[in-house]
């Protein structure tokens, strides 16, 4: 069941779903997916149906097995880029000045560095400077 369908069961659910864009973490990386602002832009995304968005609202499709069991290979995460409030403990997607887009969790935040660990113990943590973090948003949903 989709998030969508889960909150139609609601009374006070909105008549219809919103959707927001849906694109790969792989492809994520790429040059012209995200605008200035760390948002959604150019072709080539899908859709996610949920319930009520807010334009700062998309999704990623997981790739790779570094924070399996909790998140799939295929699996969706909701992120919302307008909410800037990530904490120690989060699990976070963040776009780094590299290209490259990850989802982790947020293990350890201070001025200089960030340090983003994996759920599978295979992957040791990277402690990445904030320097090079271009974005960051706190997962809010996942669909497995």
């Amino acid at each position: 069941m989709s998030l969508a369908e889960f909150a139609a069961l609601a009374e006070d659910a909105p008549p219809s779903p919103s959707t927001v864009p849906l694109l790969g973490l792989a492809r994520a990386g790429l040059d012209g997916f995200f605008d200035e602002a760390g948002l959604p832009t150019g072709e080539g995304w899908d859709q996610t149906e949920l319930p009520q968005v807010n334009p700062t609202t998309f999704s990623l499709r997981i790739s790779g097995d570094s924070m399996a069991p909790l998140y799939r290979e295929g699996d969706r995460v909701i992120v919302d880029r307008g909410d800037p409030t990530v904490r120690r403990g989060d699990r976070v997607v963040a776009r780094l000045t590299s290209g490259e887009v990850v989802a982790k969790e947020l293990t350890a935040l201070n001025a200089r560095t960030a340090t983003l660990s994996s759920i599978n113990p295979d992957y040791p943590p990277r402690v990445v400077p904030r320097r090079e973090i271009e974005w960051m948003a706190r997962i809010l949903w996942v669909s497995q």
